[in-house]
């Protein structure tokens, strides 16, 4: 994938992934932030740059409204271009969609940790995992499923986007950095995140059916 080889080549330079998302955090000065200034700060071949840029306002309990449905749909299409070995198209009426730039801000510099976290003990392993065309491809749909997980209308519930958060930067990140580890750990969050929704509907249903039942006595 032409895309991939570009993006690798991108990122095998000196400075950290941390100082990268620090270094487009600090050119935001306006007082709201749309998709397509993230993307220009961020340069169109960062595209996994982009995905781990994304998840950082999830790695904190901020609410913005309208976040988590903007972010994971660009997430799903960035998911899609990775399966398709193409470059993901963003429409421009997502592209232009503007957050307030203060809280949006606070939560990119708290997620920072996570990365920092995560990249001090990441490094090539599991090459298998983060290479070739099969795998690019299974990763792309495991991004899609993290975006379509992070739409999950859950969002006023603990966690409910900080889990598929976590899976869609594990993934990114693992990519990133050739780490068949992180990649696996980006699974499993994903398939922790169906359980714990899974655990909330049923939940959700079992609370109803006892209130319905009150109710009708």
């Amino acid at each position: 994938m032409e895309e991939t080889t570009s993006m690798e080549e991108y990122y095998e330079q000196e400075q950290s992934l941390k100082s990268k998302l620090q270094s487009v955090i600090n050119r935001v000065h306006s007082e709201t932030v749309s998709v397509a200034t993230i993307m220009d700060l961020i340069g169109r071949e960062g595209l996994l740059l982009l995905c781990i840029f994304l998840t950082l306002p999830f790695m904190v309990p901020v609410s913005i409204p309208g976040v988590s449905t903007v972010f994971g749909l660009c997430i799903i299409l960035i998911g899609v271009g990775l399966m398709t070995n193409q470059h993901p198209w963003i429409p421009a009426q997502l592209l232009r969609k503007e957050f307030p730039s203060s809280k949006l801000l606070f939560a990119l510099e708290k997620g920072l940790i996570w990365v920092q976290r995560i990249e001090r003990v990441s490094r090539p392993r599991l090459l298998a995992l983060t290479q070739g065309r099969t795998m690019c491809t299974i990763n792309g749909l495991m991004l899609l499923a993290g975006g379509v997980l992070l739409m999950a209308p859950f969002g006023f519930i603990p966690f409910s986007n900080t889990l598929p958060g976590l899976a869609i930067l594990f993934l990114a990140l693992g990519m990133l950095q050739r780490d068949g580890w992180c990649v696996l750990l980006g699974y499993g969050t994903n398939l922790l995140t169906v359980i714990y929704f899974g655990f909330l509907i049923i939940g959700g249903a079992v609370a109803l059916q006892r209130i319905l039942q009150t109710i009708g006595s």
